[in-house]
């Protein structure tokens, strides 16, 4: 489908210069572009680009100055904040790719099983009994979803998720492919034998509002109660979420980070990839974990901003990785004031 500059600027609030009637099918980055594609302009180290660019049309700032004219055939849409608008077509290319709608042949749909309008369920999709799933929800091939789970509206389960049974998924969720939601929690109790008994899992996974989830995430379900993830939560991919654990509104952790069970996470905490969280602990709102750090105690005080395994607070563990860096050169005294006194 071709869109014409004049169609898109109307779409962003925009103005264009240049020819309005410039149309382009596709998107490119501006280093990449080529004739009928889409770029942008946000970065000013990617300035130069602007005069070579073979995109077709490009969206810039409105302060945006130029030294000398764009390539002829160029056409500029000026915007107030080029990446969000630019952000906001690639939203709507999104959703008009995966407008998929209806069922496809084979899947499975058990008894007592509901779905809303305009929903997709692909092929070899398994949903389970007594399921609920919202308008507009897409599930595609090869997802599996238990008994008496509950799916809102404008929800995305990509191939290959699985969603055991009890667990609840909001509206405007995206959980990318190959995840696993609500497996069972690590508990295991030691016996005489030194043998472990499985304690069983019987809680579940509740998934709240506006929520996106990587591939390859584990999330398990609860001991008893929940394992919560609150709204606007985003997590990259190869995330481990421990039984009972909560994680607070628009929190954000990065990859191969895990989080114990029975940790409280709070809102608006930032976790750095790779970092390790004990069980049992609470992180303050606004609290910000560097990467690689290994959390072995609670976080109380909010905003706070933390480093090292195990991590203490980021001054600090600068001013000490200073001093460990240069404990060579301090053996190298000692041993030379050990010699004269000698």
């Amino acid at each position: 489908m071709e869109f014409s500059a004049a169609q898109i600027a109307a779409l962003l609030g925009g103005t264009v210069e240049g020819n309005e009637n410039t149309t382009v099918s596709n998107l490119s980055k501006i280093e990449e572009g080529v004739a009928g594609t889409l770029s942008f302009l946000a970065n000013p180290k990617y300035t130069n680009y602007i005069y070579d660019t073979n995109a077709s049309v490009v969206i810039v700032n409105k302060t945006l100055t130029l030294e000398r004219p764009v390539k002829e055939g160029c056409t500029l849409i000026r915007v107030e904040d080029s990446y969000a608008s630019f952000a906001t077509l690639l939203e709507m290319y999104n959703q008009f790719k995966g407008n998929k709608v209806g069922i496809e042949q084979p899947s499975f749909v058990g008894e007592k099983s509901t779905y809303g309008t305009d929903c997709y369920i692909g092929a070899f999709a398994y949903i389970g009994n007594n399921v609920k799933i919202g308008n507009n929800t897409k599930i595609y091939p090869h997802v599996y979803i238990g008994d008496n789970c509950v799916i809102g509206d404008n929800t995305t389960l990509f191939s290959g998720v699985k969603v055991y049974h009890e667990c609840k998924i909001g509206n405007n969720v995206v959980v990318h492919s190959s995840t696993v939601i609500g497996s069972d929690g690590f508990g295991f109790a030691p016996q005489d034998g030194k043998e472990f008994a499985k304690v069983p899992q019987i809680g579940n996974v509740v998934i709240e509002d506006n929520i996106e989830i990587g591939s390859n995430c584990s999330i398990d379900r609860a001991t008893l109660g929940s394992t919560i993830l609150r709204k606007g939560v985003k997590l990259d991919n190869l995330v481990q979420i421990a039984h009972n654990v909560e994680v607070g509104e628009n929190t954000v952790i990065a990859g191969l980070s895990g989080v114990a069970g029975s940790t409280k996470v709070g809102k608006n905490v930032m976790i750095a990839a790779q970092v390790g969280i004990v069980g049992h602990i609470k992180i303050a709102d606004g609290v910000k974990i560097a990467g690689q750090a290994g959390v072995g105690s609670s976080i109380e005080k909010e905003n706070e901003i933390v480093q090292g395994s195990p991590s203490f607070p980021l001054g600090d563990f600068r001013r000490s990785y200073v001093l460990f860096r240069s404990l060579p050169k301090l053996n190298d005294r000692i041993k030379d004031i050990e010699n004269k006194l000698k």
